[in-house]
């Protein structure tokens, strides 16, 4: 009896100890700071609801601090923290990270040493920031004048496109890697750089929600990360026929243009849906362009060719000076608006207007028959609707 009592006791405190184990994995993170005596340093969660503080500690002169956490089920997000100076690092399981960094230069200094993820991580965010700085020049070149709208459009989706096929790079190189869940979810001015709503952008999300689905099913970034991808598909199927357009693939009898109301030179709202009936041509373009006025020459002369046949023109500019496009547009015979926008309007995203002049030409349904690019094939199309 005395022995199998001294069996059970040994069995019962061995499993005590290994659910203690089990229950106490954890990570540590260990490190030293420079030029930081006296700071406050936090160790953050950066979760779904928002970033969530964890540890602090007061550094002293040699900066040196250490943490320990739980760890994480699947690779998750976390940041050091000085003031407003903050550093995001990767944690994958039970491991321990070596940071270092200098508040003097802290995101150049912040390193985490042996660790590919976090260095990916720390080249996903040199390009973010590098992509938003030239964005931010762009902005400025354009709000003193330096550069017009054709060329503030083209170079932001020249740079866009650059940072693009980096950060895709990284994405698919591992996408069950807490660097490419990192990517996808990167921002400017609170924007998700990739679009889950256009089809090339959402095979990035794509990729990553399967295999993190593959890999970490049922964990709570799984699932988000899964849902935000499977709403994204739904939504961009209900709207297949304008998927179609941001191919750039001819388009089907069939696929209706959302209504568009802006004001004309009068200030009097003009809705594109007000045209029903008749043969429209809804066209982008900038006033200010060299083009401009061999454009709107051409399209007077098929205006006057086709519009007693029920064409009508929707004209929609893009100008930053609202005076000289009402100079401009104040003689011409068919409808013109402008979007104050001008190239900050969510209309270029929304049709994928990446060149100016582009045209979309509408029949008396409302549906689109044709994108408009080369503007010598239009009087062709228009004698196929007509």
């Amino acid at each position: 009896m005395k022995k199998l009592l001294a069996g059970f006791l040994s069995l019962l405190w061995m499993g005590t100890v290994f659910f203690s184990c089990q229950q106490a994995k954890t990570f540590k993170v260990t490190g030293n700071i420079g030029s930081a005596e006296g700071d406050t340093l936090y160790l953050e969660h950066r979760g779904l609801a928002g970033v969530r503080v964890l540890d602090s500690t007061v550094l002293k002169n040699d900066g040196a601090f250490a943490f320990k956490q739980s760890a994480p089920e699947n690779p998750e997000f976390y940041q050091l923290r000085i003031g407003k100076r903050i550093a995001a690092f990767a944690v994958d399981s039970t491991e321990t990270l070596r940071i270092s960094a200098n508040t003097s230069d802290w995101y150049d200094s912040f390193t985490v040493e042996d660790s590919p993820t976090n260095d990916q991580m720390k080249e996903v965010d040199l390009l973010t920031r590098s992509a938003a700085r030239k964005i931010d020049e762009l902005e400025k070149n354009h709000q003193s004048g330096l550069i017009d709208e054709m060329a503030f459009i083209e170079q932001l989706d020249s740079a866009l496109r650059d940072y693009k096929r980096e950060v895709s790079r990284l994405i698919l190189g591992n996408p069950a890697g807490a660097t490419a869940y990192y990517a996808v979810f990167q921002k400017i001015k609170n924007y998700l750089i990739f679009d889950p709503y256009d089809r090339q952008d959402y095979a990035m999300f794509g990729a990553v929600a399967t295999s993190w689905n593959r890999y970490y099913p049922d964990t709570e970034r799984t699932k988000h990360l899964y849902e935000f991808t499977m709403n994204a598909l739904k939504t961009r199927r209900q709207k297949e026929q304008q998927a179609k357009l941001l191919e750039k693939i001819p388009v089907e009898e069939g696929a209706g243009l959302p209504d568009i109301v802006l004001s004309g030179v009068d200030g009097r709202k003009m809705a594109l849906s007000s045209l029903a009936g008749k043969v429209v041509l809804l066209d982008f373009v900038v006033y200010g362009a060299d083009f401009s006025p061999k454009h709107n020459m051409d399209l007077n002369t098929l205006y006057a060719r086709y519009q007693s046949r029920g064409f009508e023109i929707y004209q929609i500019s893009f100008d930053s000076d609202e005076h000289f496009w009402k100079t401009s547009a104040a003689n011409l015979p068919w409808l013109t608006v402008r979007d104050p926008r001008s190239v900050n309007s969510t209309l270029l995203a929304t049709y994928n207007v990446r060149q100016i002049p582009t045209a979309f030409l509408v029949n008396r349904a409302g549906d689109i028959v044709a994108r408009i690019e080369n503007y010598a094939q239009l009087s062709g199309e228009l004698d196929k609707v007509l």
